[in-house]
């Protein structure tokens, strides 16, 4: 997993009330740059006029009612599917399933766009000093960390963190390990638990219980804990500072710390291992935030870097598992071909080949733009060895 970006050190600037210059930090956990154009807002205005300023690209800083303001997103949101549909209406349904996908993520940046431009001022210890606001000190600072001085924030965000902060405290169940794991926020949730299946009943290479094992790109560790479980000893890496402290925290509530050893690496460890287990971005295509670098990964970079480098960190007779998913096949964005083309050219050979459906809720959802791609979807746990 790559890291998520870091706040960003911007400064916006607007005019208050009486036209006198002011400016505050601006704070992005998802990396977005500090809008250009903000001015004042409050609850005089109406949901079309606000609409209409955010797609023009005038930010909004909300000093009227907490709850007027999230009424106000709402609104925004209802606003903008209504334009998103009348659009569809007019362009007639996409010729292929890859046009679908580029017009869904055309709409996703879109809809973050406008809906992100509604910001809100924070105190430095991460209260909201607006009528009727929660306290949301615990998961700003949990987010965000310590801050020295007051700053601005999309609301559209805030509610993504004070979201993340209860998935962190209540955990997501996984049936595989019999307890839960807790995300922390930047980090991507292991909602979908076929892929932790998988790895929970494929056979282990003989030699994995004496020489280890590799987990790449852990994110939340639950692999390295599914992995430790069934009693292996297992390094696992990650580029993300914030992945690998979540990895640490679900490691020790699990009580699997000591079979576990985190490293901060692109991609491989030094040395062998007879079992090296990847899940990397299933969708080849530009992430927006660091928390989508989870699922899209442009060029496949890290699906291709894990081949490339496999043979070179197998111990003789040992297993590469590359766990990933064959909806960009289904929607055109990568061929089977040249997914075993990539195989074959680093040197490596498929062993065998586990797949499942998935669970999630999109796969029969009929509605979704992209339904028969989901519907046909398998995620699969291919067992690679050297050629």
């Amino acid at each position: 997993m790559r890291p998520a970006a870091p706040a960003t050190p911007e400064t916006i600037r607007w005019a208050g009330p009486d036209g006198e210059p002011q400016q505050a930090r601006w704070r992005s956990l998802a990396g977005r740059p500090a809008p250009r154009r903000v001015v004042l807002a409050d609850d005089s205005i109406g949901a079309d006029e606000a609409y209409r300023r955010l797609d023009d690209g005038t930010a909004l800083l909300w000093l009227g009612d907490y709850q007027h303001a999230r009424q106000l997103l709402q609104a925004l949101g209802r606003r903008f599917d209504a334009h998103l549909a009348s659009r569809a209406r007019k362009t007639g349904r996409p010729a292929t399933p890859k046009d679908a996908f580029l017009v869904q993520r055309r709409a996703q940046a879109d809809r973050a766009r406008i809906l992100g431009g509604l910001l809100l001022p924070f105190d430095a210890d991460h209260g909201v000093p607006l009528r009727r606001a929660p306290d949301l000190r615990e998961p700003g600072l949990q987010a965000h960390g310590p801050v020295a001085e007051h700053y601005v924030q999309s609301l559209r965000e805030l509610l993504g963190l004070v979201g993340a902060f209860e998935w962190r405290r209540k955990g997501v169940p996984i049936a595989a390990l019999g307890a839960s794991i807790h995300p922390h926020h930047g980090v991507f949730s292991p909602v979908r638990g076929e892929y932790v299946d998988l790895v929970a009943r494929a056979p282990l290479p003989p030699a994995a219980l004496a020489q280890g094992a590799f987990d790449i790109g852990t994110g939340t560790g639950v692999l390295a804990a599914l992995l430790a479980r069934r009693g292996l000893r297992v390094t696992a890496t990650d580029l993300s500072p914030t992945a690998l402290a979540c990895a640490a925290d679900n490691l020790q509530r699990l009580g699997l710390a000591g079979s576990v050893t985190l490293q901060a690496a692109d991609l491989f460890p030094a040395g062998r291992a007879a079992l090296v287990v990847c899940n990397p971005p299933w969708l080849p295509a530009a992430p927006s935030s660091g928390l989508e670098a989870a699922v899209y990964d442009t060029d496949s970079r890290m699906l291709r870097g894990f081949l490339q480098g496999l043979a070179a960190h197998l111990s003789p007779g040992g297993e590469g598992w590359l766990i990933v998913s064959d909806l960009a096949e289904h929607l055109g964005l990568r061929s089977r071909a040249e997914l075993l083309g990539w195989i074959a050219a680093a040197g490596l050979r498929v062993l065998g080949r586990i797949d499942t459906r998935p669970m999630h809720r999109r796969a029969s959802d009929a509605t979704d733009p992209l339904h028969a791609a989901r519907a046909a979807e398998l995620t699969s746990l291919w067992r690679l060895g050297a050629a």
